[in-house]
């Protein structure tokens, strides 16, 4: 029978991913029988029922306490959009890498073959004895904000929507160096958030969490406001704390005119005739990938702090800045949930670690900083305590 031939051949990006991209390893010496014996029958029988008679052994005696599970339906991964859970493993294994290599957590890639919320839940619920903590992943909005609050209610461990508060986390950061690079403050800003998906909720309540009042939050159809009747829960409650306040509607066109920030999160582009309304020295984030709102060399003619979400331009806003922190932090603490004040002192960590040294090539940390996770996470263990979910 003739070979195959392999498109991808010659391509490096698929040798890397060939066979995986993680596996297990073990932990303890496994040479002989002696080691046999303690590490599996007889001896872990004396574990098991030690465990049996008091529950909490688990986190001394087994891998649960630093372990997560990383839990997709394939139905929003990247900007792929519904691909499947098939299709979905090698980001998942991408992220359990990132969760090995800079927060120094196993992770477990599960790719669910169900996009019904309800099966979602049960399952995770189910499995949840196993991990220490989930992280929900690439789960299409509105169902990722029900799916976390019903996870977040029926479990005891962490429960944290990376898409939504990971994204959050390091807008925050970065723009909190931003704004006092060009001598303002959240309360006065005008922002603009382009998108109503995870992201951009969870972004705009963080920012109204720390003070923002002047907040456009836009879909395909404009600004989101009550007076519209096409608007899901999610998004209505948003229009209820944004442009109902400051009475704005319209276009992108028409909320961009004199903003001082604008925060891409739903791909597109930007018009470069609109971005030169914005006011003088205006903030943009164009954080789609690969391809931004407003491309960096249209930006940089308009603004003056610019980040994307992309390796090659200054100012990358990438998720892997908080959420190995923040779960290295839960961890730490024996942490039962990821608080408000979690997320907020994550945010203020990671800002504060380049802000004596801020410029407008630098308002946050390359991912590769060795204080990133370290110090991320001893900030989220101190709000955990703060906030009464610590366990030790």
């Amino acid at each position: 029978m003739p070979e195959i031939e392999n498109p991808h051949a010659d391509d490096p990006v698929f040798a890397l991913h060939e066979g995986g991209k993680m596996a297990v390893s073990l932990t303890v010496p496994l040479h002989g029988p002696d080691e046999l014996s303690m590490a599996y029958t007889p001896g872990v029988a004396r574990v098991c029922e030690a465990i049996a008679d008091d529950p909490s052994l688990a986190d001394d005696y087994t891998w649960v306490p630093n372990t997560v599970a990383v839990v997709t339906d394939g139905t929003a991964v990247l900007g792929l959009g519904d691909i499947g859970p098939r299709a979905a493993m090698p980001v998942m294994e991408g992220k359990a890498v990132l969760f090995k290599q800079f927060g120094g957590i196993d992770a477990v890639p599960l790719c669910l073959d169900t996009t019904d919320v309800d099966e979602i839940i049960e399952t995770v619920v189910r499995l949840a004895p196993s991990f220490g903590g989930i992280n929900l992943e690439d789960i299409s909005a509105p169902r990722c904000f029900e799916i976390e609050e019903r996870l977040k209610q029926q479990l005891d461990i962490p429960v944290f929507h990376d898409d939504q508060h990971g994204t959050a986390v390091v807008v925050l950061a970065a723009l909190q160096n931003a704004l006092r690079l060009t001598d303002r403050l959240i309360e006065t800003s005008r922002v603009v958030v382009s998108g109503a998906g995870a992201a951009g909720v969870a972004v705009t309540r963080i920012l109204l969490a720390v003070g923002l009042r002047d907040v456009a939050v836009l879909d395909r159809r404009g600004v989101l406001h009550s007076s519209r009747v096409d608007l899901n829960d999610s998004k209505r409650a948003l229009a209820a704390d944004t442009a109902d306040l400051t009475g704005r509607t319209g276009s992108l066109a028409d909320a961009m005119a004199e903003a001082d920030v604008f925060i891409g999160l739903s791909g597109g582009t930007v018009p470069e005739q609109v971005v030169a309304t914005m006011a003088d020295d205006a903030i943009i984030f164009g954080l789609a990938n690969p391809t931004p709102e407003v491309l960096p060399e249209v930006a940089h003619r308009h603004a003056r702090v610019v980040a994307t979400g992309r390796s090659d331009f200054a100012n990358q806003i990438n998720n892997v800045l908080a959420f190995p922190g923040i779960f290295r932090g839960a961890f730490d603490c024996r942490a039962t949930a990821i608080t408000e004040g979690m997320k907020l002192a994550a945010a203020n960590a990671l800002a504060a670690i380049v802000a004596d040294e801020a410029t407008e090539g630098l308002i946050i940390p390359s991912p590769f900083d060795p204080r990133v996770a370290p110090t991320v996470a001893a900030a989220v263990a101190e709000a955990a305590r703060r906030d009464g979910v610590a366990r030790r």
